[in-house]
């Protein structure tokens, strides 16, 4: 399967592999930037509650992943935070 550039680009700055993304990790760094560029987006149109909505629904996902990942592999899920720059425990 393809991926777009940006795709492979965001896993690969994260340190992950290109054609990996249904990893927690990977689905984790892929919600990160599109919860960042909807918040951007938010933050322009503040009336645009559809978009709120679905930033709710993003972050609430990333935390499901967060929290699952934090279970099963801590070492990992320390580092992933650490690159996303993302709040952690």
């Amino acid at each position: 399967m393809k991926y777009s550039k940006e795709t492979s680009t965001l896993l690969q700055d994260a340190g992950l592999d290109a054609k990996d993304v249904g990893s927690s990790e990977a689905q984790i760094t892929l919600l990160t930037d599109r919860i960042r560029s909807l918040t951007e987006h938010v933050k322009m149109h503040k009336k645009d509650v559809h978009s709120k909505h679905g930033l709710v629904k993003l972050v609430s996902q990333r935390k499901k992943l967060l929290k699952y990942l934090r279970k099963t592999k801590l070492d990992s899920f320390d580092e992933l935070i650490k690159k996303l720059s993302i709040r952690g425990r």
